[in-house]
């Protein structure tokens, strides 16, 4: 099998594993240009996939997606549709009623889009800080809804949590895990917070799904930050540093061995050892229940 590094680009991944996308079904959410996500769609076009679907809480920023995956390849189906991850009725909606009505089938789920540092405590309609809510938590509720179509994939399906090495500033914080509305909060911390729950929910979702066909893993895709960060870069190498980003999401999403190995933990495209704590697997299974008690629903498989 083909190994890479930092250096990777996500066209060589998909030049590497076009046959893991070939006909294939993949659902990315967190799709407005330029992002990881979006790019990550793009990219996948070359392998000739059946259908790429883009979950976004504005659509309109996709359009960039669509005409560039048009250009690639006119015949791949793409379908956008609206997810606001911080409201649980936008992603039942989303999940139940569009997305496994245009996907009864899913192959890869990427769970893309998210927050970065929000400088000032925020919390989301239902009451939860919104970091945690965005990053992670809508993620969870999204990705259980749509197991059905996971488990209905031919070959194994995998869920792709992009997470980054943020997560090495806390644990999740089971005593104060929303900041006592606001009093304790800091910015970097809570965005700590949810990378640490992604990656512990890639460990509780494939210990409750591996049997069935479903992995999943965790992914630091590199230093991009999705902002104005490479804003003085030329365009070219601007892209270049998505492309490369991107590279290690569809490692995750596309190597044979990372299913074999997941949960597995991806950097710099290939899997790397995480801190002890965003893989213990006591609090994998804490942070499930306490999901579920948040969001008041039992996913039991």
């Amino acid at each position: 099998m083909p190994t890479f590094d930092e250096t990777a680009t996500d066209a060589q991944v998909v030049a590497a594993f076009g046959d893991k996308v070939k006909g294939r079904n993949f659902v990315i959410t967190g799709t407005g240009m330029p992002s990881l996500g979006g790019q990550a769609a793009i990219a996948m076009a070359s392998g000739k996939p059946a259908h790429i679907i883009i979950a976004s809480r504005t659509p309109s920023k996709a359009e960039p997606v669509f005409a560039a995956t048009a250009a690639a390849d006119s015949s791949i189906k793409i379908t956008s549709l609206k997810c606001e991850l911080t409201d649980r009725d936008s992603v039942r909606a989303a999940a139940a009623a569009e997305i496994l009505e245009a996907a009864p089938s899913i192959d890869v789920l990427i769970n893309n889009a998210g927050v970065m540092a929000v400088l000032d405590y925020e919390q989301d309609r239902h009451g939860v800080e919104s970091q945690l809510s965005d990053n992670y938590l809508g993620h969870f509720l999204l990705t259980n809804l749509l197991v059905p179509g996971l488990l209905a994939a031919k070959v194994g399906a995998r869920v792709v949590n992009m997470t980054s090495q943020g997560y090495r500033v806390t644990p999740f914080r089971f005593d104060d895990w929303n900041f006592s509305d606001g009093m304790t909060y800091d910015e970097w911390t809570g965005y700590g917070q949810a990378c640490t729950a992604r990656m512990l929910f890639a460990h509780a979702l494939t210990k409750r799904l591996r049997s069935r066909g479903v992995t999943s893993t965790s992914v630091h895709p590199g230093v991009i930050m999705g902002t104005n960060l490479g804003a003085h870069l030329e365009p070219e190498v601007y892209s270049r540093v998505y492309q490369q980003g991107t590279a290690t999401m569809l490692v995750a999403a596309l190597d044979p061995e990372v299913a074999s190995r997941s949960p597995a933990y991806l950097a710099n495209s290939k899997i790397e050892k995480s801190y002890d704590f965003a893989s213990d697997a006591k609090s994998a299974e804490k942070l499930w229940k306490l999901s579920e008690d948040i969001l008041g629903e039992r996913f039991e498989y």
